[in-house]
């Protein structure tokens, strides 16, 4: 195990570069707010009345009220624990198709619990709201902290289907993706021929020299070496 030899070198490590990433920001602050959410009702959010012993829900004395949003608040603890210990290891893809499978699951997760959590929130403040006042001792804050922590759920959750967008745009794999060396060679064989330009004859004049090859003419004839003729001795 590397042990940081100065805070420049904790700074500059993988650990605390993971933690500063806003995506892993925003896993942490939604899997604190479930956290907070499941605890608070399922401590102190089932009372009971002065005149009853039996213990019912201190949002309107809905059971159900508090039996969703605790279970959706220890699912949603354990989504974010899930996807940080996933978020940790997804340098280690070499699967570009898990990578890109990984990234839609987490922006569809992340519209999926966008929902939950409003619907979460709007039936909270509902029930709190048709809540007879004092009817419970206690549990009021509970209530009251589950109810303003579903709401910040809501913007949170919103914030990560928006960075897992980002990041399904960016990473999504282009098809016949071609280098730059290729593309060019694409691009020569693609364009059309060149016209081919009229050869042009030099003009032939007094004044003009031509190098192109003649056949020679008929009319000049080689000189003929001189023959030796033998002369009759007297």
């Amino acid at each position: 195990m590397h042990i940081p030899e100065s805070l420049q070198d904790l700074a500059d490590s993988e650990a605390v570069q993971f933690l500063k990433r806003p995506k892993t920001i925003a896993r942490i602050l939604a899997g604190v707010f479930s956290l907070i959410i499941f605890s608070s009702l399922l401590t102190d959010g089932y009372q009971n009345k002065t005149d009853s012993s039996q213990l019912l829900c201190v949002l309107n004395s809905s059971n159900t009220a508090c039996s969703f949003s605790a279970g959706a608040g220890l699912l949603a603890f354990l989504s974010c624990l899930g996807f940080l210990a996933l978020d940790a290891h997804q340098s280690r893809l070499a699967s570009t198709r898990f990578k890109t499978a990984f990234q839609l699951l987490d922006f569809i997760l992340a519209v999926l619990w966008t929902g939950v959590w409003f619907v979460g929130f709007c039936f909270l403040a509902n029930q709190w709201q048709h809540s007879p006042p004092k009817e419970f001792l206690l549990g009021s804050s509970s209530a009251k902290a589950a109810i303003t922590f579903a709401f910040f759920s809501i913007l949170v959750w919103i914030f990560q289907a928006y960075l897992a967008l980002q990041d399904l745009q960016h990473d999504t794999p282009v098809p016949y993706k071609r280098s730059l060396d290729e593309g060019g060679v694409v691009l020569t064989s693609l364009s059309p021929p060149l016209a081919a330009s009229p050869v042009s004859t030099p003009a032939t004049g007094p004044n003009n020299l031509s190098y192109a090859s003649s056949t020679p003419s008929p009319y000049l004839t080689t000189p003929k070496a001189p023959r030796l003729a033998m002369m009759p001795d007297n």
